[in-house]
């Protein structure tokens, strides 16, 4: 498709999701079962009012099932689904409506709290939604009351969900079928919202009341090396970390902890809560003002200022003896406004892959034992 959105001032190319590849692969399968006809191409409008046309691929043409795929597009978003083929295969059902199941490669549900319920395809509701108007339309546009029997496959889904986070959320067996538009916008931070609500949904649904959250990788990596714990306990927020506390206070957690590097957690001391450096960079800011009111020499707040990282600030502090101090300041301010933010019991631990542990707010022990205690059962 050629369909263009502007970001940051360079135009990215829409793609679509695998939603879309799933109904519109089934409205083919549909039209060839029902008709005898092959059909080469297909024309399927998306729940964002884009009328994509797609070429249909792998055709397979029975007399009571249909097969064929629809190569998914990303466009300019680096999808790990970009090129795979999403197959639907139709036959008669014997009954008089639409079945949607999904077969090799389509995930399964195990934990409650998605959006499908445990035991069903993961194919979502809007997927499903589209898959069955897709095939509803073929059915009024050839006047047939034969009920059809869609699965939707995915032959490389069950390698390609090792690189999403299906494996984290209890989906086996193979991807998801998503996608609530039929778009995929490139780099849209709400489907990256989107997926931290998921997970955070599905942990509160199988009963956890308490919750451990950390931006990313480096965070997983502390949580298991420095603080012994296992790392799927946690969920990620990437830098949206605000987000990710008001979705924890919406769906009625009582608490959470933070663990994260201190590039991160020292921004929260100044309010920011979506850590991306494309919406400011106050780290060496932070950190200088609070060494200075902790009585670091002006010459050497001076040269905290013109470092490029945490680590050679933190440098500078150690050697005038005065990181824990201005640690402890940061720490005061960063759960100032983390509770502030959250409205549930909050705590925060930050840490340096150079210096380990750097600092914990107040009660942030106590509320990391009952996550570790409770935890364990809810991932």
């Amino acid at each position: 498709m050629e369909e263009y959105i502007v970001k940051g001032g360079k135009k990215l190319r829409l793609g679509y999701t695998t939603g879309s590849c799933a109904a519109a692969a089934a409205k083919a399968a549909a039209f060839m079962l029902l008709t005898g006809r092959r059909m080469e191409r297909v024309t399927l409008l998306t729940p964002k009012g884009i009328r994509l046309e797609l070429p249909v691929r792998e055709i397979a043409m029975g007399p009571e099932t249909v097969s064929c795929a629809i190569e998914k597009d990303s466009g300019d978003d680096p999808d790990v689904t970009r090129g795979t083929l999403i197959f639907a295969e139709v036959s008669r059902s014997g009954g008089d409506g639409v079945e949607i199941d999904g077969g090799v490669g389509v995930g399964r549900v195990t934990k409650p709290g998605l959006d499908q319920p445990v035991g069903a395809a993961a194919i979502n509701s809007v997927p499903r939604r589209m898959i069955r108007e897709a095939v509803e339309e073929v059915r009024a546009l050839t006047d047939s009351r034969e009920g059809l029997r869609v699965v939707i496959s995915v032959p490389e889904g069950e390698a390609l969900a090792k690189k999403t986070f299906n494996p984290r959320l209890g989906i086996v067996g193979g991807i998801s079928i998503l996608g609530t538009t039929g778009i995929v916008e490139p780099m849209s931070e709400q489907a990256l919202v989107e997926t931290i609500r998921v997970e955070l949904r599905q942990r509160r649904e199988s009963g956890a009341e308490y919750v451990l959250l950390t931006p990313g990788n480096y965070g997983s990596d502390f949580i298991r090396d420095g603080l012994g714990i296992d790392p799927a306990i946690a969920v990620q927020t990437s830098n949206f970390i605000g987000d990710a506390l008001e979705i924890c206070r919406e769906l009625g957690f009582r608490g959470a902890v933070l663990v994260g590097h201190i590039g991160k957690l020292v921004k929260l001391a100044g309010g920011m809560f979506n850590t991306h450096s494309k919406y400011g960079d106050c780290r060496m800011e932070l950190i200088a003002a609070h060494a200075a009111a902790a009585g670091l020499a002006a010459e050497r707040v001076e040269e905290v200022l013109q470092c490029v990282s945490c680590d050679d600030a933190l440098r500078i502090l150690r050697e005038a003896d005065l990181c824990g101090q201005t640690m402890d300041r940061l720490m005061e301010r960063i759960a100032f406004h983390l509770q502030a933010k959250a409205g549930v019991e909050i705590g925060a631990i930050a840490f340096s892959k150079v210096y380990g542990l750097l600092g914990q707010t107040a009660g942030a022990d106590g509320l990391l034992r009952r996550i570790v205690l409770t935890g364990r059962d809810k991932i």
